[in-house]
């Protein structure tokens, strides 16, 4: 079943709809970063991210489903990439304190998290200079949004209120998903350049 699953999670990562291109165009990744893929489903953009860091970066797949990451690691020795690592996480709290990464990504996550300011405050903490966040979830748009009415969505500007409160700054807000917000914030160190809205000044 978890198989299943990941192929279809998967299959709509990838579709055109979801952008994955452009979206991993935007987030301008490096050889040598390190990434932590939270909420990675089926991999697809930990196996993306994965060929653009490169032999000397490292992708971190996380997921409370080990499932999911057995079928990562699987995809990851299929493609012959050496650089993912997978990593079991409890849904409230984040597995990485003593880590130093360039990105942590969350891709139709930020919704399911449970006492989210804590979370991200406890996150802030363990996060360097220049440590980027990149938020991507349902926004709930539209009449009749599937993903409002099963409250599988979280209004934009929600994350970016709950985001300033536990320490972040709103750096990039991109407009281009049909259903999604796609939002990047700056670590909490540097939130002495922000306003009181959470924007960078």
């Amino acid at each position: 079943m978890n198989t299943i699953k990941a192929r279809l999670l998967n299959r709509k990562a990838s579709s055109a709809k979801s952008r994955p291109d452009e979206i991993v165009k935007i987030l301008s990744l490096k050889p040598g970063q390190k990434i932590a893929d939270v909420g990675s489903g089926g991999g697809h953009f930990s196996l993306l991210f994965a060929r653009y860091v490169g032999s000397e970066g490292k992708v971190y797949a996380t997921d409370t489903n080990k499932g999911f990451l057995d079928f990562v690691s699987n995809s990851s020795e299929k493609s012959d990439f050496h650089n993912i690592v997978t990593v079991l996480a409890e849904g409230d709290r984040f597995p990485f304190t003593n880590e130093k990464l360039d990105l942590v990504f969350l891709r139709n996550v930020y919704h399911h998290l449970p006492n989210r300011e804590v979370y991200f405050r406890d996150l802030a903490a363990a996060l360097s200079t220049g440590t980027r966040v990149a938020i991507i979830d349902y926004d709930g748009r539209g009449k009749w949004s599937f993903h409002r009415l099963f409250c599988h969505s979280v209004p934009k500007e929600t994350i970016i209120n709950e985001m300033a409160v536990a320490g972040y700054c709103l750096v990039e807000d991109h407009t281009f998903l049909p259903e999604q917000s796609f939002l990047i914030f700056s670590a909490a160190n540097n939130k002495k350049n922000c306003n009181q809205e959470g924007t960078l000044f």
